[in-house]
């Protein structure tokens, strides 16, 4: 059994997946979180942060409810779980890119978030980068489909 000072050096340590990244080894073509080539490239390029920062320009918005406009927003073709949202929303707030209260502050309820001035600034930066890629994507499809005659 490990010894103390081993287990709190592991439960300090990166999670694998952002140790991995941060030394820049792609495992399987999964980096990123998707191996699917329409949408593994539009991730890798900021496609999530983005669509946040999109719908907390509407109006708040709790992670629950995000995960579900995700998925309805993109017809289910980008679907997300906790285990990807909740880092990604802790991490946006800690960037100052978004800014979150508790629903009843006096209790761990839900956290609703917004889009700060400096989300919306990364929200137009990651819109440059996803824009071409997203146009490749639209390109790709419509090839597709003339030449299946769908």
């Amino acid at each position: 059994m490990p010894d103390r000072r081993t287990r709190d050096a592991v439960a300090q340590a990166a999670p694998l997946h952002a140790a991995k990244e941060a030394a820049g080894v792609r495992t399987g073509g999964k980096a990123g979180g998707s191996a699917d080539p329409l949408v593994g490239e539009l991730r890798r390029a900021g496609l999530l942060p983005a669509l946040v920062l999109h719908l907390l320009a509407r109006d708040r918005s709790y992670g629950n409810q995000l995960m579900d406009r995700v998925a309805e927003m993109t017809g289910g073709l980008v679907s997300v779980n906790p285990n990807t949202m909740y880092p990604l929303l802790r991490d946006l707030e800690a960037r100052g890119l978004i800014a979150g209260e508790w629903e009843h502050p006096e209790r761990r309820s839900r956290r609703f978030y917004r889009r700060t001035a400096e989300g919306a600034a990364e929200y137009e930066r990651l819109a440059a980068t996803l824009r071409p890629r997203l146009e490749d994507v639209a390109r790709a499809v419509a090839l597709l489909r003339a030449e299946l005659r769908l």
